[in-house]
């Protein structure tokens, strides 16, 4: 027996009619008399009395009729109530401008479909900020690079690997050669100019340790803690950068107004880390929240729109 059924039944009751009822519920008449008919069935006993004049309830189907009423009530007031106490509250999520440029706007519709009544505060700023903030308690959860943030224990955080991304090569295309490679090793930008974050931020701790493997002392000319300066920079041809596919994703003619190559060293990628306050102090709006951002980073990459990007075993 279903809800559905006994919303059929009330309605035929009330009306009288199982054509009126069909209209009323948006159903073919003949769909509405076939689960009446199955509701009869279950119940071993007829419910209504069917005549050219339209339809009354039998003894039984009067009896039926008062206790289904009394059901629908408690399912309509247990939906009622479900909605009044569904999930509240304010949550701070940390971005870096390149994470944000992918994940930012389908975590806002994302966490707006899913608990409406919760209200999402976004910060976009670099990793270093965002960390301090995260300390500071300022933030309910950030998206990290650091590769040091595990190796912290003292830090009351929960931290999950979230996914990790290539690292490319990239520069203007106005100011490139006429052929550029599709693939590029950190020992072949010995000399390039290069444009980079600076060193308190999780990209450049990154960048430092994979040159330092290559034994490569990158040409650094500028440091620019600004994603959109920085990208500006490039476009003017003073110099390249290494970012993740992502630094170029709020520019809709990336294509033609970028040149970019995969850094094929082993070992250059960015892990993408879901850092938060532990599990004891996040509200319930946050721990939900945690895992809609979790879901739509894997949407995000299984989909394709994260270029460059692979999920980890953590994230199912």
């Amino acid at each position: 027996m279903e809800l559905r059924q006994l919303r059929y039944f009330v309605r035929v009751v009330e009306l009288g009619s199982m054509s009126r009822a069909a209209h009323d519920l948006d159903l073919v008449q003949s769909a509405l008399s076939q689960q009446i008919s199955r509701l009869e069935g279950e119940l071993s006993t007829r419910l209504l009395q069917r005549s050219p004049k339209g339809v009354t309830p039998t003894e039984a189907g009067v009896a039926f009729f008062r206790e289904a009423q009394l059901t629908l009530r408690h399912a309509d007031q247990a939906v009622r109530s479900a909605q009044q106490a569904r999930l509240t509250g304010t949550v701070s999520v940390g971005l870096a401008p390149t994470t944000a440029s992918v994940l930012g706007l389908p975590l806002v519709r994302a966490l707006r479909e899913r608990y409406p009544g919760v209200r999402l505060h976004m910060v976009e700023s670099l990793s270093g900020h965002l960390a301090a903030m995260l300390n500071a308690r300022e933030l309910d959860l950030a998206v990290l690079f650091d590769a040091r943030l595990a190796a912290q224990p003292t830090r009351r955080w929960t931290v999950q690997p979230l996914l990790e991304e290539d690292l490319f090569f990239i520069c203007g295309r106005a100011h490139a050669g006429p052929a550029q490679p599709d693939h590029l090793s950190l020992a072949e930008l010995q000399d390039t100019p290069l444009i980079l974050p600076t060193g308190p931020h999780g990209l450049r701790s990154t960048l430092d340790a994979a040159f330092a493997r290559a034994r490569v002392t990158p040409n650094v000319v500028l440091e620019i803690d600004s994603l959109a300066m920085l990208m500006e920079a490039v476009d003017a041809g003073l110099g390249a950068t290494l970012q993740p596919w992502a630094a170029v994703g709020r520019f809709a003619d990336a294509a033609t107004r970028f040149h970019m190559a995969r850094i094929t060293d082993a070992q250059v990628q960015r892990v993408n880390r879901l850092c938060s306050l532990s599990d004891d102090e996040l509200s319930p709006a946050a721990l939900a929240t945690r895992v809609v951002l979790a879901d739509c980073a894997r949407q995000l990459v299984q989909g394709g729109a994260w270029v460059g990007a692979a999920l980890t075993h953590h994230v199912s």
